[in-house]
């Protein structure tokens, strides 16, 4: 089968790039390795920042500005500027697709305050916004023509002298490997911040698999080192509280009872605060006893439910423990305004490093780039295709593909990938986590390269090809180890502390510091480190093995 478009991702980028892509004249399909409703946008509950009024100029500069502060000298002027006066539009093209944002008596959508903004922007279905919109969005594709291709695991690309020519996918209900011929890749699926498992928001499967393919294809990781921690998870489950909750009125507070930080900062000072207080051997808790149970149940339902559900807690009239989780991931494939260096593949949403969220995002912000670039990938792929023929497969990458597959199958096993799964979120929350220095960087990349030696002998228990979990899940950890030496990598080369990264061996931001980290790995082990310049391009290049 052939598809002139192919998005990987049905998160809200990948969706808004589905929709804008399709035509009459093509045939456009999204890969999904599960469910079409299970995406990092779909659990994005908080809102989607946006200035309502177009033309209100003075709004969406603050809005700009807020964006820059947040992103502490690393974000991208011009793409910040595009996201944020494309967000009125954004809204209102929601609003025409379905989505039913929380209003007020007189049906102006209503809108909340949310950490490190400097206005109420952001708009909100209750709890559940990026549910709400992603779930619009899958009606208007399927409405629209674009199909759905799911349990399909991506492996790889194939490329003809650097232009995109398919998708090689490992069908998860025979475990066969098959090929796509396409035209373009839209690259949407997701973060990495699922590596940090254990003490992440995001399922487990979310190791950033496009992340390793574009480094296999050639292409530079930037801004790696910006792992965004949320402040505030449930501390025993890590389920996402949603800033909604401190956007609401909700305090933070230590076992002392005392209010130690502002509860609106931006993420990585409530992060780092919090942590801060349990090194120190307290507690920290969400207090929104003060808030009316009736605000609470129409404000924050799912929130107010889970609680009680997961931890039995009713947070109208009791603390609720919470502590740091990983949660998104600033870094991502170097693509500026969604373009890669491969012809013909796109990237955007969490897994493109675009420049709006430079070395820490602004909540709110997540859902609208999604949207804003996922709509301008889809104008571009959809203007590419229109002139473009399919060109051939490389088979020689589809066939390493199946030998892989095949070794994973054929061996006995006499390790416990689970066990070193779990061994790698706690490893990269410790060592590479909220705080940093050069010692624990180093033991970080030491073990990390030891595993991913070790990868290569993992295999199969259950030798059934039907649905088989552990050949996915083996598959990711081998990708979620490559990423993870670049996390480390970049990390050890910052030599500062700007936004998200904290180096407790160098605890100021430097000057010098005002540029990106870029990672392309040569070959498996060897990566190629540069740096780009914020406000002008220079190129400084170091071998690593």
């Amino acid at each position: 089968m052939t598809y002139d478009v192919l998005v990987i991702g049905s998160g809200i980028a990948g969706l808004m790039a589905a929709i804008e892509a399709k035509s009459e004249h093509n045939s456009v399909a999204i890969l999904t390795k599960g469910n079409i409703f299970k995406s990092n946008s779909a659990i994005a509950s908080g809102g989607i920042n946006a200035v309502l009024d177009e033309k209100n100029d003075v709004e969406i500069q603050k809005h700009i500005d807020d964006t820059m502060n947040s992103a502490k000298e690393l974000g991208d002027k011009k793409a910040v500027a595009y996201l944020c006066k494309r967000a009125p539009h954004i809204i209102k093209k929601l609003v025409e697709y379905g989505v039913a944002f929380d209003r007020d008596e007189n049906g102006a959508i209503l809108q909340r305050s949310f950490g490190g903004g400097s206005s109420k922007r952001t708009c909100f279905v209750g709890d559940s916004t990026g549910a709400s919109i992603t779930q619009a969005l899958i009606k208007k594709a399927r409405l629209i023509g674009v199909e759905f291709l799911v349990n399909h695991y991506v492996m790889d690309i194939t490329k003809i002298e650097n232009y995109v020519s398919g998708v090689i996918c490992l069908k998860r209900q025979d475990s066969s490997v098959l090929v796509y011929p396409t035209k373009a890749v839209v690259f949407a699926g997701g973060g990495y911040a699922g590596i940090y498992r254990g003490f992440s928001t995001n399922a487990q499967d979310c190791t950033g698999d496009v992340l390793s393919i574009a480094l296999r294809a050639g292409l530079y990781l930037k801004d790696m080192e910006f792992v965004q921690f949320h402040p505030t998870g449930f501390a025993k489950t890590s389920y996402l509280i949603s800033e909604a909750a401190r956007g609401e009125g909700g305090h933070l507070v230590n076992s002392d009872g005392e209010r130690f930080v502002d509860e609106l900062g931006t993420r990585d000072v409530l992060s780092r605060a919090i942590f801060e207080q349990v090194r120190q051997g307290k507690k920290v808790y969400l207090d929104m006893r003060h808030i009316p149970q009736n605000i609470l149940e129409s404000r924050v339902p799912t929130l107010y439910k889970n609680a009680y559900t997961q931890v039995g807690i009713d947070i109208a009239t009791e603390l609720l423990e919470v502590k740091p989780v990983a949660h998104y991931s600033m870094g991502g494939i170097y693509a500026p305004f969604t373009c890669s260096d491969i012809k013909g593949l796109y990237v955007c949403g969490e897994a493109a490093a675009i420049g709006v969220h430079g070395a820490n995002r602004l909540g709110g912000n997540s859902l609208l780039e999604g949207a804003v670039f996922g709509e301008l990938a889809g104008q571009k792929v959809k203007a590419y295709v229109s002139n473009k023929d399919f060109l051939p497969i490389d088979y020689s990458v589809v066939i390493k593909n199946m030998q892989l597959v095949d070794r994973i199958f054929e061996g006995e096993c006499t390790k416990n990938f689970n066990a070193m799964r779990i061994s790698v979120g706690k490893i990269m929350f410790t060592k590479a986590g909220i705080f940093r220095n050069e010692a624990s960087l180093q033991e970080a990349f030491d073990y990390m390269k030891y595993l991913r030696q070790e990868s290569n002998t993992l295999h199969c228990i259950d030798k059934g090809k039907n649905n088989n979990v552990e050949l996915i899940s083996i598959l990711e950890l081998r990708n979620a180890l490559e990423l993870c030496e670049a996390i480390i990598l970049s990390a050890m080369h910052r030599k500062e502390s700007r936004g998200a990264h904290h180096r407790e061996d160098f605890p100021l931001t430097c000057k010098e510091g005002n540029r990106h980290v870029l990672i392309k790995e040569l070959q498996k082990g060897f990566f190629k480190v540069a740096y780009e310049e914020n406000l002008f391009t220079r190129w400084f290049q170091k071998i690593l093995t």
